[in-house]
């Protein structure tokens, strides 16, 4: 079956969630892509495997069977791996609820979600550093404010849950997607969570991702609540702006 190639965070995830009432986006990792050698970024030619597409579909069949919400909403990077894990995804929870149209979904492209895109102000400066130090050190590098080039940890994850915000489903029952890369959703996890050093063991799984959610009627008033790993977490974005200050 192709949900045992899913990490167990995720279905553990589920138990976690908030009543239906309440909208998740799920901010997650590609399903499995082709494998290449090396410590830097993973080309962006590089597709799902057959495994991965398997996984993606039955994800989002899952998904819609075991959360009482409907795809509501997607976006996506525009690299065709995270392209194509959103529209598996989308046809899956059509296969659970067809009259729910899911499939007429337009999956929206955003450059905040390709690596290392939101993080960057100036490739130039930033490149060579991830070329020297692999993507787990650039990353590292990157949440201490240590390199040029690069935003401010906090700013840089501030615009993408901003992003998720505002694309953040409206109604009960409702569920979006974003799937992005694993350095920038290493990162995010790491700001989020008041950490300054993350090693391999934390690095997110391919179809591996968190369920976030906001209390709040203003983002910059919002309350972010998140699950990762087993773990509801919190915090206010008012607060963790005022620490990037």
């Amino acid at each position: 079956m192709a949900l045992e190639l899913l990490p167990k965070s995720m279905l553990k995830a589920i138990d976690l969630l908030p009543d239906p009432k309440t909208p998740v986006t799920l901010f997650t990792r590609h399903s499995i892509r082709e494998m290449v050698s090396g410590q830097g970024l993973a080309g962006y030619d590089l597709q799902l495997t057959s495994q991965g597409r398997d996984l993606a579909q039955a994800w989002g069949l899952y998904l819609t069977d075991n959360t009482d919400r409907v795809i509501q909403h997607c976006i996506s990077s525009p690299i065709q791996r995270c392209v194509d894990t959103a529209a598996l995804m989308i046809e899956g929870a059509d296969l659970s609820n067809p009259d729910n149209n899911t499939h007429r979904i337009e999956i929206i492209e955003q450059g905040l979600l390709v690596e290392p895109g939101s993080f960057v102000l100036d490739i130039q400066q930033a490149a060579p550093y991830f070329q020297k130090q692999g993507a787990l050190g650039f990353i590292n590098s990157f949440v201490n404010n240590a390199l040029p080039g690069m935003k401010h940890p906090i700013s840089g994850v501030v615009d993408v849950l901003e992003l998720i915000y505002n694309t953040h489903p409206q109604n009960a029952q409702g569920l979006s997607l974003a799937v992005s890369h694993d350095t920038i959703l290493a990162a995010i996890i790491a700001v989020i969570s008041g950490r300054h050093h993350i090693d391999k063991a934390d690095w997110p799984q391919m179809m591996e991702g968190l369920f976030v959610w906001f209390e709040g009627d203003h983002f910059e008033e919002s309350n972010l609540k998140w699950i990762w790993r087993g773990e509801v977490n919190q915090l206010s974005i008012q607060d963790f702006q005022k620490m990037g200050n």
